[in-house]
């Protein structure tokens, strides 16, 4: 059992590309190899050692009611054995997006589909089909998926025509891709004095997830929600992080911004592989079979996973009292892990990022300031002493209802111990 966890890694480079199938599992960025999870239940997961971890990954913010939560299982263990998949339609679609349509208002019309990547990607195409226009606008660090098109990563200027963010995506690609820094509006509004006529939309997350946590800047949401206006350009919410996160909702409900489009994913999901689109009605008829813009999928839909979504949005629907008891554990977290040195904490509700440097982050540039090699240090001494978090230092890490204050005071306890020795 000692080195079940090398032996499975071993095995796994031996079959499957970089031994595994999503390429920050590796533990490239904080060295070693990872841990192999035979199970998981409630803040923990096991791996085939069997050393017990408290996990602050939630399967990279899907599980915001812990792991094999009873509703969650049972309910696809029932739509499982009627059948995993039809490829037709069922009504258990329509609920489920009816409870997404009724959660998010400006999601009048919801499209089901498989992934993230898949969401933000078509939402990019049904965005260019309405408007008739080529160019698309992102964010620097800001990840929505690995669609070719997205994968786009700043050039030399400061709002610049992408470069392939990838070997593999040719650069006419993103030829038609801008990259801007986050929470740099005026840098939209240069961008878009020039190009407007020419932007079909622009994606953003609310709150950026993927360089790390970072918020946006008082007002940052309402002016891109202006300039696109402004130049008949759409504006494309990803929300698949921050989606059922903070509320039951979204994070354009709680700041009252709407977008013309919303990608949702993870939680909507209850752990199984499920993501949506959504927007106006006038919008979404451009999608076919209704309208010219082509997107399908066999397994969109899958009615094991819409079980398990539909039973994770319910119990966060009948309990709207979890994210209060969320804020105040993630709180608890922030505070805790605010004493060690050289750092700064940026937190939203559930959701934070622990930086190796003085701060602040406002973007991905400040972001990159980080000592990653300390980083790696600290993750190194927290997996040795029990808690699980992202192996990157530019990823969120997330609080679970199925976590408890003893469980934060274990993980601030090995923190102070990691942190002062990283």
């Amino acid at each position: 059992m000692k080195r079940a966890n090398r032996v499975a890694w071993n095995e796994a480079r031996r079959w499957i590309c970089g031994g595994v199938n999503s390429p920050v599992r590796a533990f490239r960025a904080v060295g070693g190899f990872p841990p192999f999870i035979r199970r998981a239940s409630g803040s923990r997961i096991t791996d085939e050692e069997g050393t017990t971890y408290l996990d602050y990954v939630g399967s990279w913010g899907a599980l915001i009611l812990g792991h094999a939560h009873a509703g969650v299982v049972g309910a696809a263990r029932e739509a499982a054995s009627r059948g995993t998949t039809y490829g037709a339609p069922t009504v258990a679609e329509t609920r489920l997006a009816r409870m997404i349509a009724e959660a998010l208002p400006s999601m009048e019309r919801v499209r089901l589909v498989n992934s993230g990547t898949e969401a933000c990607m078509s939402a990019v195409r049904l965005a260019r089909g309405a408007t008739r226009r080529p160019e698309i606008v992102k964010f620097e660090g800001g990840y929505h998926g690995h669609a070719d098109g997205l994968l786009a990563r700043a050039g030399s200027g400061a709002a610049t025509f992408g470069v392939p963010g990838s070997a593999g995506v040719p650069t006419a690609t993103v030829r038609h891709t801008h990259v801007v820094p986050y929470n740099d509006d005026g840098g939209v509004r240069r961008l878009f004095r020039r190009r407007g006529r020419r932007i079909a939309g622009m994606i953003v997350e609310p709150i950026a997830g993927n360089m790390g946590v970072v918020p946006p800047a008082p007002g940052f949401l309402r002016e891109l929600r202006r300039i696109t206006e402004r130049h008949g350009s759409l504006l494309i919410f990803d929300e698949v992080i921050t989606g059922f996160r903070f509320r039951f909702g979204g994070v354009q409900d709680e700041i009252g911004v709407v977008p013309d489009l919303t990608t949702l994913g993870k939680i909507i999901g209850g752990g199984f592989p499920l993501a949506a689109y959504g927007g106006r009605r006038e919008i979404m008829r451009r999608l076919a079979p209704e309208g010219p813009v082509y997107q399908a999928g066999t397994l969109s839909g899958n009615p094991v996973a819409v079980a398990a979504g539909a039973a994770q949005l319910d119990y966060l629907r009948r309990h709207r009292e979890l994210y209060a008891r969320l804020e105040s554990l993630a709180a608890q977290l922030e505070a805790g892990l605010r004493q060690l040195p050289r750092t700064c904490v940026n937190r939203v509700g559930s959701m934070l990022t622990l930086f190796f440097q003085k701060g602040p982050v406002r973007n991905f540039r400040e972001a990159s300031g980080s000592d990653e090699r300390r980083f790696a240090r600290f993750h190194r001494m927290m997996l040795r002493d029990g808690v699980y978090l992202p192996p990157s230092q530019y990823e969120a890490w997330f609080v679970s209802a199925a976590h408890t204050r003893r469980d934060v005071e274990q993980t601030l306890h090995a923190a102070r111990e990691g942190g002062a020795r990283a």
